[in-house]
């Protein structure tokens, strides 16, 4: 199993978790995050923007196809353009070692 981790811009949250969604990965879990990646926040007039908002939606996929399904979706509908935009986002990827189910109790891998 794998963990997949997509910083992204706030307003292409609900197009990503829609996508998502449709393409048969419903469970994520979404945080609204703040921070700056290679651009080091953003200056306008006077005032330098250090945090930027984004949003976090991590998921748990089950194999190699399922991450490449996911990712590929997170990257289609996150990037800004054609040709994509500083701030639009990263994806992290970790492999999940146990997973359990709190209601039940049992390992869920």
């Amino acid at each position: 199993m794998k963990l997949i981790r997509a910083i992204v811009r706030p307003e292409k949250v609900v197009e990503v978790l829609s996508e998502l969604n449709d393409a048969g990965f419903p469970a994520v879990t979404k945080i609204e995050v703040a921070g700056r990646g290679k651009q080091r926040g953003v200056k306008v007039g006077d005032v330098h923007y250090d945090q930027l908002p984004k949003e976090m939606i991590m998921m748990v996929v089950k194999d190699e196809i399922d991450k490449a399904d996911a990712i590929s979706i997170i990257m289609k509908i996150a990037k800004t353009g054609q040709a994509g935009a500083f701030g639009d986002g990263k994806i992290f990827v970790s492999d999940v070692e146990e997973a359990y189910t709190i209601s039940s109790g049992s390992s869920a891998l």
